[in-house]
Protein backbone atom coordinates (compact mmCIF):
# COMPACT_ATOMS: atom_id res chain seq x y z
CA UNK A 1 0.00 0.00 0.00
CA UNK A 2 1.07 3.42 -0.53
CA UNK A 3 1.31 6.06 1.98
CA UNK A 4 -1.92 8.78 2.01
CA UNK A 5 -0.54 12.04 1.00
CA UNK A 6 0.11 14.83 3.49
CA UNK A 7 -3.13 16.36 4.43
CA UNK A 8 -4.09 20.21 3.63
CA UNK A 9 -4.70 22.53 6.97
CA UNK A 10 -6.23 26.39 7.12
CA UNK A 11 -3.72 28.85 5.57
CA UNK A 12 -2.46 26.33 2.91
CA UNK A 13 -2.36 27.32 -0.85
CA UNK A 14 -2.50 23.86 -2.69
CA UNK A 15 -0.94 22.85 -5.73
CA UNK A 16 -2.95 24.32 -8.96
CA UNK A 17 -4.46 21.08 -10.20
CA UNK A 18 -5.89 20.25 -13.02
CA UNK A 19 -9.50 18.23 -13.55
CA UNK A 20 -11.65 17.35 -16.67
CA UNK A 21 -14.85 18.87 -17.16
CA UNK A 22 -17.85 17.86 -18.17
CA UNK A 23 -17.15 19.07 -21.61
CA UNK A 24 -13.51 17.44 -21.85
CA UNK A 25 -12.24 20.56 -21.58
CA UNK A 26 -8.99 21.16 -18.76
CA UNK A 27 -10.40 22.86 -15.56
CA UNK A 28 -7.72 24.11 -13.16
CA UNK A 29 -8.15 24.65 -9.09
CA UNK A 30 -7.14 28.21 -9.73
CA UNK A 31 -9.92 29.22 -12.24
CA UNK A 32 -12.47 28.74 -9.09
CA UNK A 33 -10.33 31.67 -7.81
CA UNK A 34 -12.65 35.23 -7.17
CA UNK A 35 -15.66 32.80 -5.71
CA UNK A 36 -15.67 30.85 -2.51
CA UNK A 37 -16.07 27.10 -3.34
CA UNK A 38 -16.63 23.92 -1.67
CA UNK A 39 -14.52 21.29 -3.16
CA UNK A 40 -15.54 17.90 -2.35
CA UNK A 41 -13.88 14.32 -3.36
CA UNK A 42 -16.20 11.33 -3.06
CA UNK A 43 -14.77 7.75 -4.39
CA UNK A 44 -18.05 6.84 -7.05
CA UNK A 45 -21.15 8.60 -8.80
CA UNK A 46 -24.39 6.03 -7.94
CA UNK A 47 -22.83 4.32 -4.94
CA UNK A 48 -24.92 5.25 -2.00
CA UNK A 49 -22.96 7.25 0.13
CA UNK A 50 -21.85 9.48 -2.85
CA UNK A 51 -25.36 9.98 -3.68
CA UNK A 52 -26.37 10.84 -0.03
CA UNK A 53 -23.55 13.92 0.14
CA UNK A 54 -24.23 14.67 -3.82
CA UNK A 55 -27.77 15.08 -3.21
CA UNK A 56 -27.14 16.96 0.08
CA UNK A 57 -25.16 19.45 -1.62
CA UNK A 58 -27.71 19.66 -4.00
CA UNK A 59 -30.81 20.42 -1.57
CA UNK A 60 -28.42 22.81 0.20
CA UNK A 61 -27.31 25.17 -2.75
CA UNK A 62 -29.32 27.92 -2.20
CA UNK A 63 -28.29 28.23 1.49
CA UNK A 64 -23.88 27.89 0.50
CA UNK A 65 -24.91 30.58 -2.38
CA UNK A 66 -26.21 32.71 -0.48
CA UNK A 67 -23.47 32.35 1.99
CA UNK A 68 -20.71 33.37 -1.02
CA UNK A 69 -19.79 29.62 -1.77
CA UNK A 70 -19.76 27.48 -5.03
CA UNK A 71 -20.07 23.58 -4.99
CA UNK A 72 -18.05 21.49 -6.91
CA UNK A 73 -17.64 17.88 -6.65
CA UNK A 74 -14.71 15.51 -8.23
CA UNK A 75 -14.12 11.96 -8.52
CA UNK A 76 -12.33 9.41 -10.41
CA UNK A 77 -15.32 8.77 -12.04
CA UNK A 78 -15.14 9.75 -16.51
CA UNK A 79 -17.55 12.29 -17.44
CA UNK A 80 -19.85 10.06 -19.38
CA UNK A 81 -20.37 8.89 -16.05
CA UNK A 82 -20.23 12.17 -14.36
CA UNK A 83 -22.86 13.69 -16.77
CA UNK A 84 -25.27 10.86 -16.24
CA UNK A 85 -24.88 11.25 -12.09
CA UNK A 86 -26.05 14.84 -12.29
CA UNK A 87 -28.77 14.50 -14.91
CA UNK A 88 -30.39 11.61 -12.90
CA UNK A 89 -29.86 13.23 -9.32
CA UNK A 90 -29.94 16.88 -10.82
CA UNK A 91 -27.78 17.88 -9.23
CA UNK A 92 -26.81 21.21 -10.20
CA UNK A 93 -23.45 22.02 -9.39
CA UNK A 94 -20.30 21.32 -11.06
CA UNK A 95 -18.42 17.72 -10.98
CA UNK A 96 -15.31 17.56 -12.18
CA UNK A 97 -13.07 14.34 -13.21
CA UNK A 98 -9.58 13.66 -11.85
CA UNK A 99 -9.62 10.33 -13.96
CA UNK A 100 -5.78 9.65 -12.63
CA UNK A 101 -6.36 10.85 -9.25
CA UNK A 102 -3.79 13.42 -9.44
CA UNK A 103 -5.80 16.16 -8.06
CA UNK A 104 -6.88 13.91 -5.03
CA UNK A 105 -3.38 12.71 -4.42
CA UNK A 106 -2.00 16.27 -4.24
CA UNK A 107 -4.92 17.18 -1.79
CA UNK A 108 -4.18 14.68 0.77
CA UNK A 109 -8.07 12.65 -0.74
CA UNK A 110 -6.01 9.54 -2.32
CA UNK A 111 -4.31 6.84 0.07
CA UNK A 112 -5.33 4.41 2.25
CA UNK A 113 -8.31 3.68 4.18
CA UNK A 114 -10.89 0.83 5.35
CA UNK A 115 -13.70 -0.24 3.28
CA UNK A 116 -16.02 -3.03 4.88
CA UNK A 117 -12.95 -4.07 7.33
CA UNK A 118 -11.02 -4.55 4.17
CA UNK A 119 -7.57 -2.53 4.04
CA UNK A 120 -7.12 -0.60 0.92
CA UNK A 121 -5.54 2.36 -1.46
CA UNK A 122 -8.28 4.46 -2.95
CA UNK A 123 -10.59 8.17 -2.70
CA UNK A 124 -10.67 9.53 0.68
CA UNK A 125 -13.86 11.24 1.11
CA UNK A 126 -12.74 14.75 1.93
CA UNK A 127 -14.12 18.11 1.66
CA UNK A 128 -12.46 21.67 1.20
CA UNK A 129 -13.13 24.97 1.72
CA UNK A 130 -11.34 27.92 -0.19
CA UNK A 131 -11.56 31.09 0.21
CA UNK A 132 -11.33 33.68 -3.22
CA UNK A 133 -7.76 32.94 -3.32
CA UNK A 134 -8.00 29.74 -3.30
CA UNK A 135 -6.44 29.25 0.43
CA UNK A 136 -7.75 26.65 2.75
CA UNK A 137 -10.01 27.48 4.85
CA UNK A 138 -11.02 23.98 6.24
CA UNK A 139 -9.97 20.40 5.11
CA UNK A 140 -11.63 17.56 6.07
CA UNK A 141 -11.05 14.07 5.40
CA UNK A 142 -12.31 10.66 5.97
CA UNK A 143 -15.98 12.61 5.54
CA UNK A 144 -18.99 10.86 6.66
CA UNK A 145 -21.85 11.46 4.09
CA UNK A 146 -24.66 11.16 6.89
CA UNK A 147 -25.78 15.07 7.84
CA UNK A 148 -21.80 16.22 6.27
CA UNK A 149 -23.76 19.09 4.71
CA UNK A 150 -25.73 20.41 7.51
CA UNK A 151 -22.32 20.28 9.90
CA UNK A 152 -20.36 22.32 6.87
CA UNK A 153 -23.15 24.87 6.39
CA UNK A 154 -23.66 25.45 10.48
CA UNK A 155 -19.38 26.31 10.11
CA UNK A 156 -19.69 28.61 7.67
CA UNK A 157 -22.56 30.44 9.05
CA UNK A 158 -24.85 28.78 5.40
Amino acid sequence: MTATQARLQPGDVPANVEFVGLDGAPVSLESFRGTATVLYFYPAAFTPGCTTEACDFRDNLGSLAAAGYQVVGVSGDDIETLARFSAEESLGFALLSDPDHAAAKALGAWGEKVVGGTAMVGAIRSTFVLDAEGRILSAEYNVDPQGHVGRLRESLGA
